[in-house]
């Protein structure tokens, strides 16, 4: 089974498996293609967060690590000799070492069976022939516009030819990303490849001709890394351009912290919750937010962990509130106090604080020989660059991108199970066609992670050479007598856990079927400061589906909760794939939102 936020990553996956490849050749394939197909959702210069299990350790998850650090010249005394108060949102200071790329290859070298260009094959196809243009890449577009005619100009040659968006449905190229797939797979080509073998799950191939697989990928790698790649990369970030902040900057990526960073594994944090084991990421991401959440869940009755209800909605908004206020206040490339953070007995105390009212309140717990970070809470900020009449408002809706570049997280989603039980969850993001200048010889731009650090010394995520952004990418494995049962995610920037939580209580304990909580009304807070800039938050604020119904959201109101209605089919692009270990049954649900998630198996 595949499942993803756009069909032709679905298709591309499935196809993958179609012909004996497992789940971890598949959904490389179909992350590659992602880059391709959505391109105002994530790119080859940004960054990756999955988490798997295999066949052979079906217990044991494990976290991909594609999150890149600050470059060694991203210092606070830098930013703030550019006249910056905050990490911008757009712009090549915003860029963390891209490692999007290298921790998918690193998964296929290592769990993956296909060679490297079969796998690419997909995405240099879509790239080089071309793919129907999704009308949500041309609005962001033309939201950004007048930013690429005016400051990005090979931004506006890559996506802007002729000097006209491509209308919804037209044929749209990218043969810069196709040559840039095709030097990778060439630069581990020593001589002609013989056919691809395909080998039970888990298995390594070795070529006769001599280098194994692992050292073509490998070599692709260090192409990425150290050549070409690198060096048009770091090329790109010399020339000063636009920034979100309304000033013009260089970037500071070097060679050095290329070549630097590899992606890598790390054990996953887990939680239990209702007889399930829910695993995510380490505190360098948000992840243990929603562990966070479920812990404090765990000590009420059914009843409150309704989502369609006033009541459910309600104690849900408000455990959601706290973990995210201990997210701000802890979470980082640091040492963080989560054993604490996840005990029953902080769980206990800030359980307590759920009353009948909504809290307008920034409520993080006290940790033993600790000092919370408090961050500014502001409603509204609007850069000194650009006075009182600048920078606009994001749009409503997807993609929410502002004229400046300037995005509030949005992402994609891919999750894949085969029939040997492999299972991945992976969240690609960043790298975004509005973040940066693009780069003519690769046809891609950075990203912008960088922006979910602070300025201000003295934080869990405050600006550092060599640590990584608390990243906003967080997708989830589900356990069950020791098994991965489920995988899933979803787009969304900070929505993306508060959109998962009501999947698995609608699953877990509601007893839908993973298409129904997929489809069914979802909600979230914004009563706590963005991750992206320019970091403000929304006192007491809910985003609510108006599917929720008018009962619900009026005792929401009458509640306290500021209501901002979002429409009917609005918030939330979750995937989810569904394995029974004990008929090996499988399922995959998708997001109808848009039209354009799609879930495919056999």
């Amino acid at each position: 089974m595949s499942a993803s936020t756009h069909w032709l990553a679905t298709a591309a996956a499935q196809a993958v498996l179609e012909r004996g490849g497992n789940a971890f050749d598949a959904a490389t394939a179909g992350a590659f293609v992602l880059h391709v197909v959505e391109p105002h959702l994530n790119g080859p210069g940004g960054d990756m967060t999955g988490v798997f299990v295999t066949a052979e350790a079906p217990g044991t998850p494990v976290v991909l690590m594609g999150q890149g650090p600050a470059p060694a010249g991203a210092t606070v005394e830098h930013y703030l000799a550019e006249g910056l108060e905050l990490v911008p949102g757009s712009g090549a200071l915003a860029a963390a070492v891209p490692a999007a790329v290298d921790a998918w290859l690193l998964l296929l070298r290592d769990r993956g069976t296909w060679e490297l260009d079969e796998v690419l094959e997909f995405a240099i196809g879509y790239a080089r022939d071309g793919h129907p243009m999704l009308g949500r890449v041309g609005m962001t577009i033309a939201a950004v516009a007048e930013l690429f005619q005016t400051h990005w100009p090979t931004s506006a040659e890559l996506w802007m030819p002729g000097g006209r968006i491509p209308a919804e449905g037209e044929l749209v190229r990218n043969p810069a990303y196709a040559r840039t797939l095709q030097r990778l797979v060439d630069a581990g080509t020593a001589g002609p490849l013989e056919s691809a073998v395909v080998a039970p799950a888990g298995t390594r191939v070795v070529s006769p001709a001599g280098q194994s697989r692992e050292g073509r990928i490998d070599a692709a790698r260090r192409e990425w890394r150290e050549g070409f790649v690198a060096q048009a990369m770091v090329d790109s970030v010399q020339t000063p351009h636009r920034h979100s902040s309304g000033t013009d900057h260089r970037g500071v990526l070097t060679l050095q912290d290329l070549a630097g960073f590899e992606a890598g594994y790390e054990p996953a944090v887990t939680v239990e919750f209702r007889g399930r084991t829910v695993a995510k990421t380490g505190p360098w991401g948000q992840g243990p937010a929603l562990l966070q959440t479920l812990a404090l869940l765990e000590g009420f009755d059914d009843e409150y962990l309704d989502p369609s209800t006033e009541l459910g909605a309600h104690t849900i908004l408000e455990a959601q509130k706290l973990a995210l206020a201990d997210r701000e206040a802890y979470y980082g490339d640091t040492d963080v106090p989560l054993e604490y953070l996840l005990s029953e007995e902080y769980c206990a105390g800030r359980r307590a604080l759920i009353g009948e009212r909504a809290s307008h309140e920034f409520r993080p717990g006290s940790v033993p020989g600790r000092a919370p970070y408090l961050p500014p809470l502001r409603t509204h900020y609007t850069p000194p660059a650009l006075g009182a009449g600048g920078s606009a408002g994001l749009g409503v809706g997807e993609p929410t991108v502002a004229p400046s570049g300037e995005t509030r997280g949005d992402t994609c989603h891919i999750d894949v199970v085969d029939r040997w039980g492999n299972m991945v969850s992976a969240t690609p993001s960043g790298g975004w066609l509005q973040s940066s200048p693009a780069i003519p010889e690769l046809g891609f731009c950075l990203g912008t992670r960088l922006q979910m650090t602070w300025l201000e010394p003295g934080t869990p995520s405050t600006l550092t050479p060599g640590k990584r952004p608390r990243t906003t990418l967080t997708p989830t494995l589900v356990l069950r007598d020791g098994t991965a049962v489920t995988a899933l995610g979803s787009p969304g920037g900070d929505q993306q856990d508060q959109w998962q939580l009501p999947y698995l209580l609608r699953t877990i304990v509601g007893g839908y079927s993973p298409q129904q909580a997929v489809d069914a009304p979802t909600f979230h807070t914004t009563s706590m400061p963005g991750s992206f800039w320019p970091r403000t938050w929304e006192p007491g604020g809910a985003v609510v589906e108006d599917r929720l119904g008018e009962d619900v959201i009026a005792g929401l109101e009458r509640r306290g909760h500021v209501i901002t209605r979002a429409g009917g089919w609005a918030l939330g692009r979750l995937s989810a794939v569904v394995r029974d270990p004990a008929t090996g049954v499988l399922q995959a649900a998708a997001n109808p939102r848009g039209a354009q998630g799609y879930a495919a198996g056999r």
